[in-house]
């Protein structure tokens, strides 16, 4: 049987090792943590990533997952009230529409159980080095020696090692967007009940939102402020609570009270708004797939949706070149990564996530008849 090698247990690396594995493929997942990752973001699922998750036999589990928003209001760096919704959110869209909101670590939960049965999960480790022989990827990893595999796919995020040993340093490829964000839970002590409340401070650049999840017992946030690209170590999480601090210290509202329980914060995620941008997705037998291909930011609204899809179409085309992946993605990518960048004031038109979340077909085009 051949077999493949997933770095990466995020969302597009576990979907990949669920449809590699019904394609009939042996199938290894390596993950640098200690396990699945804690915390992050409610993400939005949307137009045929919803397909694909249906295609699992994953959509009715995922629905039952939702967040359930009642509204949102907008709040300015005083704590006054600009405007508030009972229609949409901004982080969601239409409140009555059939795409889906849900919290990152549930549906990598729920993609985790429907492949940890048949697929072999090496927790704790990382490859340090890539080597293409004739018939397959010579592997080296971290903690565990050297393993030899048929494919190795790169589903390993923004900062994908895959993707610097294969393809080049990440400073060839990532357009920062001129943000940064940092995700974290804590008790709902502003006592929303569904209800997500948005700050922002014009003068700074700075804002955020936060929204209960789990029964209204606690709450995600968000916060992020503006600046040109920062100098730090992406895996320093002490450093990245101080810029964050350093930022938007004096910020009225509740942003002392969201600052303090961001320092006591179990799971934290900080990072850079950017966008990643290749020629290539694929490389003799080494691909990427999702953020690690083709990030197109939190900004976009789509990143998992565009791994999901994603990883559908790569299982599809898995093989000596990988058939028409690239060709297959690279107009819905493009869509959606415009997203980000087509309103940098704020949302994406409705319009266009609409062509966006639907600009791809699931299905395997038929070959052109000769002549």
């Amino acid at each position: 049987m051949r077999n493949v090698l997933i770095s990466g247990a995020g969302v597009a690396g576990l979907a990949l090792a669920y449809w590699v594995r019904q394609a009939g493929y042996s199938v290894t997942v390596v993950e640098r943590s200690n396990g699945l990752r804690p915390g992050g973001q409610a993400v939005d699922i949307r137009g045929v990533a919803l397909d694909v998750m249906n295609r699992m036999g994953l959509g009715e589990q995922m629905r039952a997952a939702r967040t359930r928003m009642r509204g949102m209001s907008m709040v300015d760096g005083s704590g006054n009230e600009l405007f508030r919704s009972e229609e949409f959110a901004l982080s969601s869209g239409r409140l009555d529409s059939d795409d889906v909101e849900i919290l990152r670590e549930d549906l990598t939960e729920m993609l985790y159980q429907a492949t940890t049965d048949s697929v072999e999960f090496v927790f704790g480790d990382t490859i340090t080095a890539l080597d293409q022989i004739e018939h397959g990827v010579r592997v080296e990893f971290e903690h565990g020696g050297w393993r030899t595999f048929d494919f190795v796919i790169g589903a390993d995020g923004t900062h994908s090692v895959v993707r610097r040993l294969a393809f080049g340093p990440e400073q060839d490829f990532v357009r920062h967007l001129g943000q940064y964000l940092a995700v974290f839970p804590a008790d709902n002590f502003l006592e929303l009940d569904n209800w997500q409340v948005w700050f922002t401070d014009q003068a700074s650049g700075s804002g955020g939102v936060a929204y209960p999840v789990r029964g209204n017992t606690e709450l995600r946030v968000t916060l992020g402020f503006a600046a040109e690209q920062l100098d730090y170590d992406y895996r320093d999480v002490a450093r990245q609570k101080q810029l964050m601090t350093e930022r938007l210290t004096g910020l009225g509202w509740e942003v002392p009270r969201l600052l303090s329980a961001m320092n006591e914060a179990p799971a934290f995620y900080f990072d850079a708004m950017a966008q990643i941008h290749m020629d290539r997705w694929t490389n003799g037998r080494v691909a990427l797939v999702g953020d690690a291909a083709y990030c197109a930011s939190p900004l976009s609204g789509q990143g998992t949706s565009l791994a999901l899809v994603g990883a559908y179409v790569l299982a599809q085309e898995l093989g000596d070149s990988f058939g028409t992946y690239e060709s297959r993605m690279r107009p819905f990518v493009g869509l959606n990564q415009a997203l980000a960048t087509e309103n940098p004031a704020g949302p994406a038109p409705e319009e266009s996530v609409e062509r966006a979340k639907n600009a791809i077909s699931l299905d395997v085009p038929a070959p052109a008849e000769a002549g």
